[in-house]
């Protein structure tokens, strides 16, 4: 079943909760949490959601290598410019999805569309 979310106008938050919903099965009847849900999320629009200008200069990801000094921070505005608005989407809703080994499947059905 596929699964499709309009971002246009809508903030990032409130798509991610969304589809992180949906991706864990949480709006079907039939819902297990042992299992992956046979549904696909499409995300369209992704380029025309609503960003705060506050929240672009926000550090969206952090990544540190175990050296010293070896912090490296991105903000939402230098992640758009690299990856594009669909990174922003995917990592978001990587962080709602719990961290098991259903994660990477449940990650699988997920496409965003710029």
């Amino acid at each position: 079943m596929t699964y499709k979310i309009d971002a246009k106008g809508k903030s990032v938050g409130r798509v991610a909760t969304e589809a992180a919903s949906v991706l864990m099965g949480k709006n079907s009847p039939a819902f297990q949490k042992h299992l992956a849900a046979d549904v696909e999320v499409v995300i369209e629009n992704a380029s025309k959601a609503s960003i705060a200008p506050s929240k672009l200069g926000e550090v969206h990801m952090k990544s540190y290598s175990g050296y010293p000094g070896g912090l490296k921070e991105r903000t939402v505005s230098q992640t758009i410019e690299k990856k594009g608005f669909g990174e922003v989407f995917v990592h978001a809703i990587s962080r709602m999805i719990p961290r098991n080994r259903l994660h990477k499947v449940r990650m699988k059905n997920l496409t965003v569309t710029e």
